[in-house]
């Protein structure tokens, strides 16, 4: 038996329940399908991890979100997307992963693993924060190596190398550093990343420049092994001691369920998903993408601040197709 419903949302980040609230608004029958957490990768952030942008501009729908910092941090976020959740009532089914998204006679069929679903709308917004952008190297499937950094602790006292120089890149090799673990960073570009956020910067550049952290830059990682790690640099390879390998190279949406779903995406490289920026409706009629989702593999000119809208305009646009 399926369930009928008006409009589906997959994801339940801060777009997603951007998106349920403007459902609810209209009195639809609707439903967001989130396969972990509320605000999942919110969750799967490091704890410690503080926003780029201010609280105001982390608002959905203009529910006013209060922060005793300049810049919230991870904990503050989620306390104030899951209360916008839960006090507003929204409908929202959590750890319900979907398989398939298949248009059938004007009719979306969603299937879950949970249930089967039919709406004459769907939403897409579940971010990218689940794949991460492997390095394909010898190695990088072994248990010291991982493409998520929670905390410092248990990097203390070890030699640890940071792949990247993004913000969370440059986040944890200064927690490390500070936790008292022994940081290598390399780095695939010629210098720490302009898009750091400002107050970091400075941080990461002095602790390199002084000698704190070493960083090989217009570097890559050839091989890892158990107890070493070989680093392709300028200069020829470089072999050096290594406990952990904290790889923070990125990450990249789920293409598979966009391609399956019948939405085109750009043969470029940058495989970006064809939509009407003033509707925010894909290729395929009546289904809809919202968030960093959009962007494809540039995931970073989408996020909270700028996506934030996509809920409304997406609403419109089903308003007026219920209208006619």
């Amino acid at each position: 038996m399926k369930i009928e419903k008006d409009v589906i949302i997959v994801g339940g980040g801060p777009i997603g329940i951007a998106c349920a609230l403007e459902c609810k608004k209209r009195n639809w029958n609707y439903v967001v399908i989130e396969k972990g957490a509320i605000a999942n990768s919110l969750f799967n952030y490091p704890k410690n991890m503080t926003f780029f942008s201010t609280s105001e501009k982390l608002e959905i729908d203009e529910i006013p979100f209060i922060s005793k910092n300049p810049k919230p941090n991870r904990d503050e976020a989620l306390e104030y997307y899951r209360r916008v959740a839960t006090a507003n009532k929204l409908n929202i089914n959590l750890y319900e992963l979907v398989r398939s998204i298949k248009k059938e006679n004007n009719q979306f069929s969603v299937s879950t693993n949970k249930h089967n679903y039919t709406a004459h709308y769907v939403i897409i917004s579940t971010g990218f924060y689940d794949i991460p952008n492997l390095m394909k190297v010898p190695g990088e499937d072994l248990p010291k190596v991982t493409h998520y950094y929670k905390e410092a602790h248990n990097y203390a006292l070890q030699n640890v190398v940071v792949v990247g120089a993004s913000n969370s890149a440059v986040d944890a090799a200064l927690e490390i550093y500070r936790k008292g673990g022994h940081v290598t960073m390399v780095v695939r570009g010629n210098a720490i990343g302009e898009r750091v956020k400002y107050w970091v910067r400075p941080d990461i550049v002095n602790r390199i420049e002084e000698g704190s952290i070493k960083a090989y830059f217009n570097a890559e990682v050839e091989k890892i092994e158990e107890e070493t790690i070989s680093i392709k640099t300028p200069d020829g390879n470089v072999t050096i001691d290594n406990d952990y390998v904290v790889a923070l190279t990125g990450y990249l949406p789920n293409f598979e369920i966009l391609k399956a779903s019948g939405i085109t995406l750009s043969d470029d490289g940058r495989q970006i998903p064809s939509y009407n920026p003033e509707t925010m409706e894909s290729n395929v009629e009546n289904l809809y993408l919202a968030g960093v989702i959009c962007g494809g593999k540039e995931t970073h000119k989408w996020f909270i601040e700028n996506s934030r809208i996509h809920a409304k305009l997406i609403a419109a646009n089903i308003e007026s197709k219920i209208k006619e």
